[in-house]
């Protein structure tokens, strides 16, 4: 008798959306899709991540009632779900994942999600430079086009202990990285986001080493788990939440997944990120989740996952080791996981 024995993000049968209510779902987005885009607002991130406000007003706190112009790329949603990265948790509720959520280029503060909707997302042209073959400057629905699409269920866990569990669409960074055609000098892979305060008003804070910046090795970036996401919910990304491209690398902390990237840097040497230089003891470079390293100031043995009231047990690599464990073998003296 053949035993197999479920890995900790794999879902039963019974937790998976019937196909009938799936479809009709994707075919009420794609009507959606030729009209105009309601900008919801969304996300999660960049090392606060969020506070009770929105989450405790069930999502009220929305800009539900601004109208966008359509994004160029909206013929391209719902995308295919890719059946191999699933949850064992209900998905987020969108009114709560579209609000509860941080954006530094923008302000502090917790109503983020309304100012973000002055980010200007067209046009957004990507570079691909330092140890490639040949510089490339593309525009990113041109990029788009160039990309293997498709949606994911990736589980979010913030650094303040909180998560979220929401269908990213979008691509695999490996997808990217073949694409830039690193030299094998390559070591590592920078993201940078787009710089500009008079947008952006939260960048004319000096005390920040403006503009966002992150890092992978360049492993981790053709991990298959690394995806740049760019939609949500079977929509183009919302403003609030990192549109036109972000970062998904749900074994990190989520001030990892840089949002808005405009440049990705292949180098030899290691570059300093963002949380990194403005608190290197509180935000290191390789930020992977694990319950029994604490934050200096906060435990992160369990988490409190949004919109259900309740706490879990916060598990190690965000319970995607199978995928990402072995990244990390021979780096033991290396502070891998705060």
């Amino acid at each position: 008798m053949l035993i197999r024995n479920k890995r900790g993000w794999e879902i039963g049968e019974s937790a998976v959306t019937p196909e009938g209510i799936f479809v009709q779902r994707r075919r009420l987005v794609k009507a959606l899709a030729m009209g105009p885009i309601l900008a919801p607002a969304a996300s999660f991130l960049l090392a606060g991540c969020g506070e009770e406000d929105a989450a405790a007003t069930g999502g009220k706190n929305r800009n539900s009632a601004e109208a966008a112009p359509a994004d160029p790329s909206a013929s391209l949603y719902p995308m295919m779900r890719n059946p191999r990265y699933q949850i064992t948790r209900p998905l987020t509720d969108e009114k709560i994942a579209t609000t509860y959520n941080n954006f530094y280029e923008f302000g502090s503060h917790k109503q983020i999600h309304r100012a973000a909707q002055a980010l200007r997302i067209r046009p957004w042209t990507v570079t691909l430079d330092g140890l490639v073959e040949k510089k490339i400057t593309i525009g990113v629905d041109e990029l788009l086009r160039k990309m293997p699409l498709e949606e994911r269920l990736y589980r979010h866990r913030c650094v303040e202990a909180w998560s979220m569990t929401v269908p990213w669409s979008g691509f695999a960074l490996k997808a990217l990285v073949d694409f830039a055609k690193p030299l094998g000098s390559a070591k590592y892979v920078r993201m940078e986001t787009f710089s500009d305060a008079e947008m952006a008003p939260g960048q004319k804070q000096f005390w920040y080493p403006w503009p966002y910046v992150e890092g992978l090795t360049i492993a981790e970036a053709v991990n298959e788990l690394a995806f740049i996401a760019t939609g949500l919910y079977g929509k183009p990304m919302p403003k609030q939440n990192g549109s036109p491209l972000r970062l998904a690398v749900p074994w990190k902390y989520g001030f990892k997944s840089i949002k808005s990237i405009v440049k990705f840097t292949f180098l030899e040497e290691r570059p300093k990120t963002f949380w990194e230089i403005v608190n290197g003891s509180e935000y290191g470079f390789w930020a992977n989740v694990n319950p029994e390293v604490p934050h200096p100031r906060w435990s992160q043995a369990r988490e409190r996952v949004l919109g259900t009231g309740k706490k879990v047990p916060t598990q190690l690599f965000n319970g995607y080791g199978a995928f990402v464990a072995g990244l990390y073998k021979g780096l033991e003296g290396e502070r891998l996981f705060m």
